[in-house]
Protein backbone atom coordinates (compact mmCIF):
# COMPACT_ATOMS: atom_id res chain seq x y z
CA UNK A 1 0.00 0.00 0.00
CA UNK A 2 1.10 3.40 -0.88
CA UNK A 3 1.66 6.37 2.25
CA UNK A 4 -1.75 8.10 0.81
CA UNK A 5 -3.91 5.01 1.24
CA UNK A 6 -3.36 4.29 4.92
CA UNK A 7 -3.47 8.10 5.90
CA UNK A 8 -6.49 9.13 7.61
CA UNK A 9 -8.96 10.31 5.52
CA UNK A 10 -11.33 13.30 6.13
CA UNK A 11 -8.11 16.15 7.75
CA UNK A 12 -7.47 17.38 4.33
CA UNK A 13 -8.70 21.03 5.74
CA UNK A 14 -6.91 20.70 8.85
CA UNK A 15 -3.56 19.41 7.33
CA UNK A 16 -4.10 22.64 4.67
CA UNK A 17 -4.55 24.96 7.63
CA UNK A 18 -1.68 23.64 9.47
CA UNK A 19 0.66 24.15 6.10
CA UNK A 20 -0.58 27.54 4.69
CA UNK A 21 -2.81 29.30 7.65
CA UNK A 22 -6.19 30.76 7.48
CA UNK A 23 -8.21 32.96 4.76
CA UNK A 24 -7.45 37.23 5.53
CA UNK A 25 -10.70 36.78 6.65
CA UNK A 26 -11.56 33.73 8.27
CA UNK A 27 -11.95 34.68 12.05
CA UNK A 28 -13.75 37.84 10.68
CA UNK A 29 -16.26 35.40 8.51
CA UNK A 30 -16.63 32.88 11.82
CA UNK A 31 -17.62 35.95 14.03
CA UNK A 32 -20.32 36.61 11.73
CA UNK A 33 -21.51 32.89 11.23
CA UNK A 34 -22.26 32.40 14.80
CA UNK A 35 -23.52 35.84 15.36
CA UNK A 36 -26.12 34.59 12.67
CA UNK A 37 -26.72 31.16 14.54
CA UNK A 38 -29.84 32.57 16.51
CA UNK A 39 -31.27 34.37 14.24
CA UNK A 40 -31.00 30.72 12.29
CA UNK A 41 -32.62 29.19 15.47
CA UNK A 42 -35.15 31.51 16.13
CA UNK A 43 -36.23 31.23 12.10
CA UNK A 44 -36.48 27.23 12.17
CA UNK A 45 -38.08 26.91 15.79
CA UNK A 46 -40.56 29.48 14.27
CA UNK A 47 -41.57 27.51 11.20
CA UNK A 48 -40.89 23.76 11.88
CA UNK A 49 -43.92 21.80 13.24
CA UNK A 50 -45.42 19.25 14.05
CA UNK A 51 -43.18 15.80 15.27
CA UNK A 52 -40.48 17.36 14.52
CA UNK A 53 -41.08 20.73 16.58
CA UNK A 54 -41.32 18.49 19.62
CA UNK A 55 -38.28 17.14 19.36
CA UNK A 56 -36.30 20.29 18.23
CA UNK A 57 -37.71 22.06 21.06
CA UNK A 58 -37.15 18.95 23.96
CA UNK A 59 -33.52 19.31 22.57
CA UNK A 60 -32.93 23.40 23.18
CA UNK A 61 -34.74 22.65 26.30
CA UNK A 62 -32.14 20.58 27.36
CA UNK A 63 -29.20 22.48 26.38
CA UNK A 64 -30.85 25.73 27.64
CA UNK A 65 -30.82 23.94 30.82
CA UNK A 66 -27.22 22.63 30.66
CA UNK A 67 -26.51 25.87 30.07
CA UNK A 68 -28.06 27.44 32.84
CA UNK A 69 -26.62 25.08 35.50
CA UNK A 70 -22.98 25.45 33.96
CA UNK A 71 -22.93 29.48 34.08
CA UNK A 72 -24.66 28.58 37.88
CA UNK A 73 -21.58 26.91 38.29
CA UNK A 74 -19.06 29.22 37.67
CA UNK A 75 -20.55 31.65 39.37
CA UNK A 76 -17.67 33.39 41.98
CA UNK A 77 -19.34 36.12 44.52
CA UNK A 78 -17.14 38.14 46.85
CA UNK A 79 -17.07 36.52 50.33
CA UNK A 80 -16.56 38.69 53.58
CA UNK A 81 -14.26 36.55 56.17
CA UNK A 82 -12.06 36.92 59.27
CA UNK A 83 -8.34 37.57 58.92
CA UNK A 84 -7.49 35.85 62.12
CA UNK A 85 -3.47 35.32 60.94
CA UNK A 86 -3.19 39.07 60.40
CA UNK A 87 -1.40 40.70 63.56
CA UNK A 88 -1.63 44.65 63.54
CA UNK A 89 1.11 46.53 63.97
CA UNK A 90 1.74 48.98 66.89
CA UNK A 91 -1.42 50.31 69.51
CA UNK A 92 -4.88 50.10 68.38
CA UNK A 93 -7.20 53.19 68.79
CA UNK A 94 -10.13 52.31 71.63
CA UNK A 95 -12.35 52.75 68.91
CA UNK A 96 -11.18 50.11 66.23
CA UNK A 97 -10.79 47.34 69.40
CA UNK A 98 -14.42 45.59 68.07
CA UNK A 99 -13.20 45.82 64.92
CA UNK A 100 -12.14 42.25 63.34
CA UNK A 101 -9.78 41.90 60.76
CA UNK A 102 -11.83 41.40 57.39
CA UNK A 103 -10.53 40.36 54.37
CA UNK A 104 -12.70 40.25 51.03
CA UNK A 105 -11.64 37.69 48.50
CA UNK A 106 -13.59 35.56 45.45
CA UNK A 107 -14.24 32.52 46.06
CA UNK A 108 -15.94 29.66 44.17
CA UNK A 109 -19.83 28.64 44.64
CA UNK A 110 -19.86 25.65 46.96
CA UNK A 111 -21.11 23.19 43.94
CA UNK A 112 -17.97 23.60 42.51
CA UNK A 113 -15.96 22.81 45.35
CA UNK A 114 -18.19 20.09 46.23
CA UNK A 115 -16.75 18.27 43.08
CA UNK A 116 -13.67 18.86 43.49
CA UNK A 117 -13.29 17.16 46.65
CA UNK A 118 -15.21 14.34 44.98
CA UNK A 119 -13.06 14.13 42.24
CA UNK A 120 -10.40 14.12 44.28
CA UNK A 121 -11.12 11.41 47.76
CA UNK A 122 -11.04 8.23 47.55
CA UNK A 123 -13.84 6.08 48.73
CA UNK A 124 -13.86 3.25 51.30
CA UNK A 125 -16.98 0.60 50.84
CA UNK A 126 -18.22 -1.86 53.60
CA UNK A 127 -17.74 -4.85 51.53
CA UNK A 128 -14.16 -4.13 49.11
CA UNK A 129 -14.39 -7.44 47.81
CA UNK A 130 -16.88 -9.78 46.47
CA UNK A 131 -17.07 -13.27 45.14
CA UNK A 132 -16.95 -13.01 41.20
CA UNK A 133 -20.17 -14.61 39.46
CA UNK A 134 -19.68 -16.88 36.45
CA UNK A 135 -22.67 -16.03 33.44
CA UNK A 136 -23.52 -19.77 33.88
CA UNK A 137 -24.89 -18.78 37.01
CA UNK A 138 -25.98 -15.17 36.34
CA UNK A 139 -27.91 -16.22 32.94
CA UNK A 140 -29.59 -18.88 32.13
CA UNK A 141 -30.18 -20.05 28.91
CA UNK A 142 -33.98 -20.04 27.46
CA UNK A 143 -34.57 -22.06 24.48
CA UNK A 144 -37.35 -20.60 21.81
CA UNK A 145 -38.78 -22.09 18.64
CA UNK A 146 -41.19 -25.18 17.36
CA UNK A 147 -38.48 -27.21 17.87
CA UNK A 148 -36.50 -25.73 20.98
CA UNK A 149 -33.43 -25.16 18.64
CA UNK A 150 -32.74 -21.61 19.29
CA UNK A 151 -30.89 -20.34 22.54
CA UNK A 152 -30.88 -16.62 22.04
CA UNK A 153 -32.44 -15.40 24.69
CA UNK A 154 -31.21 -15.25 28.37
CA UNK A 155 -33.05 -15.58 31.58
CA UNK A 156 -31.58 -13.18 34.79
CA UNK A 157 -31.45 -15.57 37.54
CA UNK A 158 -30.38 -12.47 40.21
CA UNK A 159 -32.40 -9.46 41.66
CA UNK A 160 -33.08 -6.59 39.07
CA UNK A 161 -34.00 -2.80 39.49
CA UNK A 162 -36.58 -1.20 36.90
CA UNK A 163 -37.43 2.02 36.94
CA UNK A 164 -40.92 3.16 37.07
CA UNK A 165 -41.49 3.91 33.20
CA UNK A 166 -39.89 0.56 32.30
CA UNK A 167 -41.67 -0.77 29.52
CA UNK A 168 -41.19 -4.01 28.46
CA UNK A 169 -40.06 -5.26 24.83
CA UNK A 170 -42.29 -7.73 23.40
CA UNK A 171 -41.49 -11.51 24.11
CA UNK A 172 -40.89 -12.07 20.93
CA UNK A 173 -37.83 -9.80 20.41
CA UNK A 174 -36.75 -9.68 24.59
CA UNK A 175 -33.23 -11.15 24.99
CA UNK A 176 -32.79 -10.58 28.45
CA UNK A 177 -35.55 -11.75 30.96
CA UNK A 178 -36.36 -9.73 34.18
CA UNK A 179 -38.84 -12.30 35.89
CA UNK A 180 -41.22 -10.08 37.69
CA UNK A 181 -40.77 -12.25 40.79
CA UNK A 182 -36.94 -11.21 41.50
CA UNK A 183 -37.94 -6.89 40.34
CA UNK A 184 -37.24 -5.64 43.57
CA UNK A 185 -38.22 -1.96 44.54
CA UNK A 186 -37.07 -1.09 48.14
CA UNK A 187 -34.39 -2.16 50.09
CA UNK A 188 -33.37 -1.79 53.53
CA UNK A 189 -31.07 1.06 54.11
CA UNK A 190 -28.76 0.79 57.45
CA UNK A 191 -27.15 4.61 58.41
CA UNK A 192 -23.60 3.69 60.27
CA UNK A 193 -23.93 6.56 62.50
CA UNK A 194 -27.51 6.65 63.32
CA UNK A 195 -27.63 2.89 63.95
CA UNK A 196 -31.03 2.53 62.11
CA UNK A 197 -32.48 0.87 59.34
CA UNK A 198 -34.83 2.67 57.16
CA UNK A 199 -37.25 0.74 53.64
CA UNK A 200 -36.43 2.96 50.95
CA UNK A 201 -36.62 3.42 47.42
CA UNK A 202 -34.48 2.18 44.77
CA UNK A 203 -33.64 5.01 42.53
CA UNK A 204 -31.55 3.25 40.19
CA UNK A 205 -28.21 1.10 40.51
CA UNK A 206 -24.79 2.83 40.15
CA UNK A 207 -21.97 0.20 39.72
CA UNK A 208 -22.00 -3.81 39.98
CA UNK A 209 -18.94 -4.83 40.57
CA UNK A 210 -19.55 -7.50 38.10
CA UNK A 211 -19.01 -5.84 35.38
CA UNK A 212 -20.72 -2.72 32.98
CA UNK A 213 -23.36 -5.00 31.37
CA UNK A 214 -24.53 -6.21 34.19
CA UNK A 215 -24.89 -2.55 35.55
CA UNK A 216 -26.69 -1.39 32.42
CA UNK A 217 -29.77 -4.14 33.27
CA UNK A 218 -29.68 -2.79 36.72
CA UNK A 219 -29.07 -6.58 38.42
CA UNK A 220 -28.31 -6.08 41.92
CA UNK A 221 -25.68 -8.74 43.50
CA UNK A 222 -23.86 -8.41 46.56
CA UNK A 223 -21.20 -5.76 46.85
CA UNK A 224 -23.70 -3.54 44.00
CA UNK A 225 -23.63 0.49 44.65
CA UNK A 226 -27.25 1.55 44.47
CA UNK A 227 -28.57 5.03 44.69
CA UNK A 228 -31.48 5.21 47.17
CA UNK A 229 -34.20 7.78 48.20
CA UNK A 230 -33.12 9.63 51.58
CA UNK A 231 -35.58 12.57 51.53
CA UNK A 232 -37.59 10.90 54.23
CA UNK A 233 -34.40 11.24 56.35
CA UNK A 234 -34.13 14.63 56.25
CA UNK A 235 -30.67 15.27 55.71
CA UNK A 236 -29.44 18.65 54.22
CA UNK A 237 -26.01 19.97 52.60
CA UNK A 238 -24.09 22.35 54.10
CA UNK A 239 -26.53 24.98 52.01
CA UNK A 240 -29.72 24.15 53.57
CA UNK A 241 -30.52 22.14 50.59
CA UNK A 242 -32.57 18.27 50.80
CA UNK A 243 -30.63 15.83 49.75
CA UNK A 244 -32.63 13.50 47.57
CA UNK A 245 -30.31 9.82 46.61
CA UNK A 246 -27.36 8.41 48.67
CA UNK A 247 -25.32 5.79 47.81
CA UNK A 248 -25.33 2.66 49.16
CA UNK A 249 -23.80 -0.58 49.10
CA UNK A 250 -26.03 -3.94 49.07
CA UNK A 251 -24.31 -6.54 52.05
CA UNK A 252 -25.85 -9.73 51.17
CA UNK A 253 -27.14 -12.20 48.72
CA UNK A 254 -31.07 -10.38 47.42
CA UNK A 255 -31.64 -13.71 45.63
CA UNK A 256 -31.16 -15.96 48.61
CA UNK A 257 -32.90 -13.55 51.09
CA UNK A 258 -35.58 -12.30 49.30
CA UNK A 259 -34.67 -8.60 50.58
CA UNK A 260 -32.17 -5.77 49.74
CA UNK A 261 -29.81 -5.27 53.01
CA UNK A 262 -27.63 -1.99 52.40
CA UNK A 263 -25.27 0.12 54.31
CA UNK A 264 -25.82 4.01 53.26
CA UNK A 265 -22.45 5.03 52.24
CA UNK A 266 -22.13 8.32 54.72
CA UNK A 267 -18.80 9.53 53.10
CA UNK A 268 -18.26 9.76 49.07
CA UNK A 269 -17.23 6.32 47.60
CA UNK A 270 -15.76 5.46 44.56
CA UNK A 271 -17.31 1.91 43.66
CA UNK A 272 -15.29 -1.07 43.14
CA UNK A 273 -14.14 -1.39 39.62
CA UNK A 274 -13.53 -5.60 39.29
CA UNK A 275 -14.97 -8.50 41.59
CA UNK A 276 -12.15 -10.03 43.61
CA UNK A 277 -11.49 -13.04 45.12
CA UNK A 278 -12.03 -13.05 48.96
CA UNK A 279 -9.31 -14.21 50.49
Amino acid sequence: LSRHAVMPQGDYIDLFQKRYGYRLDHFERQRKKEAREAHRRSAFAQKVKGLRAKLYNKKRYAEKALLRKTIKMHEERLSRHRDDDTVAKGAIPAYLLDREGVSTGKVLSNMIKQKRKEKAGKWTVPLPKVRPITEDEMLKVVRTGKRQRKAWKRMITKVTFVGQDFTRKPPKYERFIRPMGLRFKKAHVTHPELQATFHLDIIGVKKNPQGPFYTSLGVITKGTIIEVNVSDLGLVTQSGKVVWGKFAQVTNNPENDGCINAVLLVQRVIPIETPYCQG
